[in-house]
This record gives structure tokens, C-alpha cells and sequence, in this order.
């Protein structure tokens, strides 16, 4: 086993968290006889560190690259434009795919699993209720199951590479091509001298394209589920525009997709002060929180403090 430090994301920012989960999501399904695992380094930050067989830059970059393109027609992201689907053909597709798909971990139903649920939805409306990801449904042109799909068609290697490797320097188009995870996103009229959705200079850079294209491949980590007749997100607290909190950890010894995906889930992170004494035997170092602001139709998130 090797191990590789991706220095070009930071752990404490929600787009680059999201950006490692689909980096190790990505790796263990193209090198499924790698073992690759993943944990969490201090270095100028906090920074994941792939674990595998092949820790070569350039054979990480191809092997995502590859799962980018394949995710590129999975169905579930070409199910609508947006979340607001009826729960029936949310119902119908996900059980179309469950009859079709032979791997039963197939991307489609990992989707399904993360965006909503066919049991809980809108009474007056019939459209599910949706994760607590989304950050937006169609106002002003931007839809997000769409920018998704638009983001993975126009990710290069070249963008992967310097998400991963490279201080970030936001050079990327920005202009419908951001899933708004990056507390930069966060460009209000008021704090600005002039309208951003009018600014020229969206069309050609402010946005990390491999980074949002990655975590597109670490969604399906944050998987939804009914509580208390509403429905919950993996890593959230709260349901309404002001008090809702996203809530993830940094862990320092090598854990594999299931291990990684059961630390989202430790029920301590939620805690007002996550109780240390009992995540550090975990393996837990340090746990994040960031804010989901709702600014209009638009949802953002600030940065990320650590709690």
C-alpha cells in the first residue's frame, strides 16, 4: 500500500469535503481490488490522503476521469431537471432500476437513495420531499439535477488534476456550471456594488469545475431517510432557512467507503459540542460545521468552523 496526499482540497470546505468523498467513492469502484481507503492529514490545512495499490497522480486523474464519464448517463441525474419530481415516477423509476441494474450498488439507485424518497412527499404538491443538499429548483435557469449534468460533460482532466493537486484558484466558468456547495457561491446583490448574475466574468471564471464534478460522485454518500414523518439528510440538523447545519468529520486513520460512510452517520456529530472523548477513539480528530443559508429561492453554505 501507498499513500498520496491531495493537497489541493481542504476538509473544512464543504465543496472540497464532498470532492474527497467522490474522489474515494470514485477510486473504489474503478480499482474495486485496490483497497483503497482514505483518511484525513494536517497540512496547511486539513487534507484527504488516498490509501491504495496505485497512488500515481496521473492514475488517479484517469481513473476518476472514467467514472466521471460514465456518470455522465446515469439515469437517475437524467430524470428531471430538478427535485421537483411526483413521487410516483420517483417510485416507478427507482423500481425500474432496481429490475434492470444487475449491480445492485449501481450508481442509479445510489442516486435515488441520496436525492429523496417516494414515502415522503408533498401532500398539496405530490413531489417528494428532497435532501437538504439541493440548493436550487429552477429559479433563475439554474436547475440541479441539469447543472450536474452539465458539469460532468464539461469537466477535463486538466480540472480534476488541479482540484486535486493544486492550490485552487477559482479559474473555472462559473456561470451555470456551480452546484453552490462553496461558501463562495454565496455572492448576494446587497454585499456587492453591483448585481452578480449580470457580471461578465462568470462566463469565464469564480468556480472549480473538478471539484463540483467530484462531488457529484460523493453525493450518493449523504443518502436520505423518513424521520419523525419528515425526511432527514445525512449530516444535517435542522429543516428550516435559518437553523439548518451540516455537520461532517476528519478522521485520521485509513477507512474504506463502508467505514467512511458509517462516521457521516455517528449521531455524536450532531451534538451541540460533538463529545471528543468519544470520537477520538473512533479515529476522529476534528469535526466541521458549516450553516445552509436560504437567500432567496437560492441555498448556500458558509464556511465551515470547526465545533
Amino acid at each position: 500500500m501507498s499513500e498520496l496526499i491531495l493537497t489541493g482540497l481542504d476538509g473544512s470546505n464543504p465543496l472540497a469535503f464532498l470532492a474527497a468523498l467522490g474522489t474515494l467513492r470514485g477510486l473504489t469502484r474503478a480499482w474495486p481490488e485496490s483497497n483503497v481507503r482514505m483518511s484525513w492529514t494536517t497540512d496547511g490545512g486539513w487534507r484527504p490522503v488516498i490509501n491504495s495499490e496505485c497512488c500515481e497522480p496521473e492514475s488517479i486523474v484517469e481513473a476518476l476521469y472514467e467514472r466521471l464519464q460514465a456518470a455522465k448517463d446515469n439515469a437517475t441525474l437524467g430524470l428531471a431537471d430538478n427535485l421537483t419530481i411526483p413521487a410516483d415516477e420517483y417510485r416507478a423509476h427507482l423500481v425500474q432500476q432496481i429490475e434492470t441494474q444487475e449491480d445492485p450498488d449501481s450508481d442509479a439507485t445510489a442516486y435515488c437513495a441520496a436525492f429523496g424518497c417516494d414515502a415522503i412527499f408533498d401532500e398539496k404538491s405530490g413531489n417528494i420531499k428532497d435532501t437538504a443538499l439541493r440548493t436550487m429548483s429552477g429559479a433563475g435557469h439554474q436547475h440541479f439535477l441539469k447543472t450536474m449534468r452539465d458539469v460532468l460533460a464539461q469537466t477535463t482532466k486538466e480540472h480534476i488534476d488541479k482540484t486535486l493537486f493544486n492550490h485552487w484558484q477559482y479559474d473555472d466558468p462559473l456561470a451555470t456550471l456551480s452546484l453552490r456547495f462553496d461558501p463562495s457561491d454565496d455572492k448576494r446583490y446587497a454585499l456587492r456594488w453591483d448585481d452578480p448574475s449580470g457580471d461578465p466574468t462568470r462566463r469565464s471564471q469564480g468556480n472549480m469545475l473538478g471539484a463540483n464534478a467530484l462531488a457529484v460522485l460523493g453525493i450518493p454518500f449523504l443518502v436520505v431517510a423518513p424521520v419523525c414523518g419528515g425526511l432527514g439528510s445525512t449530516g444535517f440538523k435542522g429543516s428550516l432557512a435559518r437553523d439548518t447545519y451540516w455537520t461532517w468529520p476528519m478522521w485520521k486513520h485509513p477507512a474504506s467507503l463502508d467505514v467512511a460512510r458509517s462516521l457521516l452517520t455517528l449521531s455524536e456529530l450532531q451534538e451541540e459540542s460533538p463529545p471528543r472523548d468519544r470520537l477520538r477513539p473512533r479515529g476522529i480528530a476534528e469535526v466541521f460545521r458549516s450553516q445552509r443559508l436560504t437567500t432567496g429561492k437560492f441555498r448556500n453554505f458558509t464556511p465551515a468552523q470547526p465545533v
